[in-house]
């Protein structure tokens, strides 16, 4: 056997070696072109042929040609079946069920608290109440003074309020929207007020620092506590669709006298007792009462022509009533599996 002779015979193996431990159509290609490529080792041998004698290019040209027909069948094959194994992956990733629904965009939904606001705004209107909104950072005038809680009222002290590093706070009630509609719209005076408020406060299953109100407020003549009942009672019997258990008991709010609580019968645990209830089968629902005489005054309403009722609603509180949650935190978690039960 000649020198070309094994050098053939080398290629060969080195190449078929190479083929079958190839792990892409790239390392295969490669391979290919570095032993039959133009300038190839196959190539380099065949330049090899005019220095041998005659009567033994016969038998080498047999063998190169042997090798080169055995080199490129099996890189045919190999590719073919690197070609082969893309198409399944790709029909993998792509295969479809023509039976299922086709895909799209999922419509989302309303947040169950935005929902119930909206509820009430229609209930409002139609009865003649307006919807006002105000800022979310508020003046101290407009969030105390202006409400009638003097400087050293409790909802003063730090563990109650945000302030602000420029005097200003972040509002812990909507009452300030009452002030503002006051002053700007005066006597007589329909409005509920919707928004977000803040508390500087310890959260648990009932408590948040961040939450919903919603305030109202009716300004007229000759306003009583019977007209106040009335609207609560409208209010609830919409909202949970059938009558509820309320009480009304005596509370203190600088902002309106007589000030009353009203609570709203359990519906979690239906009076039983439960974390929301803090085991008391009552859930305090609204602060509500007559407008206090010097904050009409503060408003330029005469308490001596004009006075009023008014009431702070908490919604976030009214919709785990409404849909039986537990847990306050559940409300602002962000929860995507929490939210599409609404």
């Amino acid at each position: 056997m000649t020198l070309l002779d094994s050098q053939l015979e080398e290629l060969r193996r080195a190449t078929l070696a190479a083929f079958a431990s190839a792990g892409s159509v790239e390392e295969l290609e490669e391979s290919r072109v570095g032993a039959l490529g133009r300038k190839g080792t196959l190539a380099q041998i065949s330049k090899e042929f005019g220095k041998l004698p005659p009567e033994d290019r016969a038998q080498l040209g047999k063998l190169l040609n042997s090798v080169k027909q055995d080199l490129e069948t099996e890189y045919e094959q190999k590719k073919r079946r690197f070609e082969q194994t893309e198409l399944t992956d790709r029909l993998a990733k792509e295969w479809l069920d023509v039976t299922l629904p086709a895909p799209g965009v999922h419509p989302g939904s309303l947040h169950p608290i935005t929902q119930l606001q909206n509820e009430i705004e229609d209930l409002f209107t139609s009865l003649g109440f307006a919807v006002l909104d105000g800022p979310e950072v508020e003046t101290e005038e407009h969030n105390f003074d202006a409400l009638n809680i003097p400087p050293s009222h409790p909802a003063r002290d730090m563990q109650d309020t945000f302030w602000l590093s420029n005097g200003h706070l972040l509002r812990t009630h909507t009452s300030p929207v009452q002030v503002r509609g006051m002053r700007k719209l005066g006597p007589p005076l329909r409005m509920i007020a919707p928004g977000r408020v803040f508390r500087n406060e310890e959260v648990d299953a009932s408590h948040e620092h961040t939450f919903y109100q919603l305030e109202g407020m009716m300004i007229d003549r000759d306003v009583s506590v019977a007209h106040l009942i009335y609207f609560m009672k409208t209010l609830l019997s919409s909202i949970f669709k059938r009558e509820v258990t309320v009480r009304l008991r005596p509370g203190y709010f600088p902002f309106v006298e007589p000030g009353f609580e009203l609570d709203i019968h359990c519906l979690i645990c239906d009076g039983a007792g439960c974390s929301v209830c803090k085991q008391s089968g009552w859930v305090e629902l609204m602060p509500c009462g007559l407008v206090h005489p010097n904050v009409l005054r503060m408003s330029n309403i005469d308490p001596e022509e004009w006075n009023g009722f008014a009431f702070g609603l908490g919604l976030t509180r009214l919709a785990m009533m409404r849909y039986g949650i537990d847990d306050v935190r559940l409300l602002q978690s962000g929860d995507l599996r929490f939210l599409m039960q609404f």
